[in-house]
């Protein structure tokens, strides 16, 4: 039997935003009765190097956005990047939610082959639809989730794995 990509796709995308919904209310929580300003989590990083935990969240949401228009041959919503509280950030991942859950199966009819082009920096890069979704959008979905994750249970914030895989 084989799979198509919507199956391997918009599932997943839909798993990690919904997960991260709930990792952030327990950020959320954990602050109130700890009494400290959310801000503090909002800006949490594990590293100096790497993005704080509100920025972890933008790219979760531009791989499961970008990653569902890209695979339909669409281009996708651009989000202005200006959350910067929780409930900000609560409802640009039920903006994606709503926004993926949008895409029908048929809409990826050819997906696996469709010619995708991205930007980094001055460089265009080319891959088939099937290349883009395994090799690029779920690694960098997955990532970014298990960062915010990460940067929550690192400052206190009690998740586990469960809170992690979410529903599926």
């Amino acid at each position: 039997m084989a799979i198509s990509m919507y199956q391997a796709s918009v599932p997943a995308f839909v798993q990690m935003l919904t997960s991260l919904q709930g990792i952030l209310k327990k950020g959320v929580a954990y602050a109130e009765q700890k009494k400290f300003e959310p801000s503090v989590l909002i800006n949490a990083r594990l590293a100096p190097d790497m993005h704080p935990l509100y920025r972890q969240v933008y790219i979760v949401t531009d791989q499961a956005k970008g990653g569902a228009a890209r695979l339909c041959g669409q281009e996708p919503p651009v989000y202005p990047d200006t959350e910067m509280t929780f409930p900000d950030l609560d409802a640009r991942l039920k903006k994606t939610i709503d926004y993926v859950r949008s895409f029908k199966p048929e809409q990826f009819n050819g997906a696996e082959d469709r010619d995708i082009q991205l930007q980094f920096g001055p460089n265009k890069v080319s891959f088939k639809g099937l290349a883009f979704l395994f090799h690029i959008t779920l690694p960098n979905l997955y990532f970014h989730t298990t960062t915010a994750y990460n940067i929550l249970r690192h400052n206190g914030v009690d998740v586990g794995k469960r809170d992690y895989m979410g529903t599926f």
